[in-house]
């Protein structure tokens, strides 16, 4: 993952140029970013997108793709001109079938004049014509992009889509997705949610995808290489569609005997979290030499490098459980990342409980235990930790000991009535910290705002008090490391 310092300076232009609303007499400019503080020029002002429609052909050989981008969206003011952010070189595009005026700005603003303003509350279809070699992109210095022996991956967090297709590039505006990739035969395209059909002609092979769900743009992916390809469904009746690389070397059989326990992991998670929320579930590992892991929609990203000491169940557990915890209830600003990240680390201890080898109130008392009360860890505010320490170990570890402290604070039966109703009511949306507390307040009628404020947002070690209240570190001798706590630390690089 990449972490950027934002100035100062652009934070306030931000919330000015945010602030100022559009007149409702005329058409004025969409924002170039849609108001996140972490991230001010992320997404866009003036629409919201509900289709992509992707339809792509890349030559693995010269890494070239092109492409036509469908995007179907309806403006929430009146708009001159309108913001996509993406990288890739544009030809033409097109507002409800009129040409439009395009130029580009900044680090990956396409910025769209149509030839007619666009009314408040009209639906628009938007065609963009485009082409490029998306590892000569960069932005802020790096790439989202990356190439592999044969062929290519698009799998970033915060960002990704900018360099194969446009979009709104933030999670408070997720669509459906359409995938058709057009690839030379003995190649395979990889994307979300479920293949309708493939069809061969001339040497070449088309893949169609589909993810009929909502989904956020940095967790759309896109995989070209060669791959051996398993399917199955679990016993659960999730289908399943896992890839791997046939060029991993050692690391093929780890990583297929962690990812091919997909469907059981689903399963096993569908208890603590409900009913799996997509059409499909699966992993890919590519032939990168990135070593995080993503948990893109219904078909994680998996580094080679996750599985260099062996299998690594633990990843599998933590990426699916944000199947539930980031994809289908997304965050609201990145700020919110704990929802994400707090959640699925504490999976990885609620499966190290699965496995016997160390309870998650074992593994609060050892987080607790391991850091002394002036360690930069706990500087870290899981709740609003800053761009800069958005993936930060504190995020993944405070951030479960938080989970923990929770759970003992309201109990099992409100607590598990929490993790599993969460993901329910806000099914295909996004939701902040504070409307997880509010939830949690109102399943355990208890007032947390206290308990959230010490665990989440203090910049210090909480104090003994605090901590026996919570029941962390109960014992005062130093708690024995948990048999798990190795392979969880394993994941440590996960983002």
């Amino acid at each position: 993952m990449y972490r950027r310092l934002i100035p100062s300076g652009a934070l306030a232009a931000a919330s000015l140029m945010l602030a100022v609303p559009a007149s409702a007499a005329s058409p004025a400019p969409g924002a170039p970013g849609i108001g996140d503080p972490y991230y001010p020029d992320y997404g866009n002002g003036g629409y919201d997108v509900s289709h992509y429609d992707l339809r792509l052909k890349y030559q693995p050989a010269t890494d070239e793709l092109e492409g036509t981008a469908t995007i179907l969206a309806r403006t929430t003011q009146d708009l001159s001109s309108f913001d996509l952010d993406f990288l890739l070189d544009v030809s033409e595009v097109r507002v409800d079938g009129a040409r439009a005026a395009f130029t580009t700005t900044g680090e990956h603003e396409l910025v769209v004049t149509p030839k007619t303003p666009l009314a408040k509350g009209t639906s628009v279809t938007v065609v963009v014509r485009y082409r490029g070699i998306p590892s000569s992109k960069q932005a802020y210095g790096f790439t989202s992009w990356h190439r592999t022996p044969d062929g290519g991956i698009g799998a970033n967090e915060p960002e990704a889509a900018w360099w194969w297709f446009p979009s709104n590039d933030h999670p408070l505006d997720k669509a459906t997705y359409d995938v058709s990739v057009l690839v030379p035969d003995g190649t395979q395209a990889i994307s979300n949610g479920t293949l309708q059909s493939t069809s061969s002609r001339l040497g070449w092979t088309r893949f169609n995808w589909r993810s009929d769900k909502p989904q956020t743009t940095y967790l759309a992916t896109l995989a070209v290489g060669r791959f051996d390809i398993t399917t199955g469904t679990s016993e659960g009746g999730i289908p399943v569609v896992n890839a791997y690389s046939k060029d991993l070397g050692a690391n093929y059989g780890a990583a297929r005997a962690s990812v091919e326990r997909t469907g059981e992991i689903a399963d096993w998670l569908t208890e603590y979290f409900g009913p799996y929320p997509f059409t499909s579930v699966g992993g890919y590992v590519p032939n990168t030499t990135t070593g995080y892991a993503l948990e893109t929609q219904t078909r994680v990203y998996y580094s080679p490098r996750q599985f260099a000491n062996g299998s690594n169940t633990s990843v599998v557990v933590h990426e699916l459980a944000h199947q539930w915890y980031g994809d289908s209830v997304s965050l609201k600003g990145w700020k919110d990342i704990w929802i994400n990240e707090g959640f699925a680390r504490y999976a990885q201890w609620l499966w190290s409980e699965h496995e016997d080898e160390g309870t998650a109130q074992e593994l609060a008392d050892y987080v607790y235990a391991s850091h002394p009360a002036d360690d930069p860890f706990w500087t870290v505010k899981p709740g609003d930790p800053g761009p800069e320490n958005q993936f930060d170990i504190a995020v993944y570890d405070r951030g479960a000991l938080a989970v923990q402290a929770l759970r003992n604070e309201i109990g099992d039966e409100a607590f598990f009535t929490v993790l599993k109703g969460w993901p329910e009511k806000y099914r295909y949306g996004n939701a902040s910290v504070d409307d997880f507390r509010k939830y949690a307040e109102e399943v355990s009628g208890k007032s947390l705002s206290a308990l959230f404020d010490t665990w989440l947002f203090q910049p210090s070690k909480p104090a003994g008090p605090a901590a026996r209240a919570a029941s962390i570190a109960k014992a005062a001798a130093q708690p024995v490391q948990p048999k798990s706590w190795k392979k969880i630390a394993a994941t440590n690089d996960v983002h």
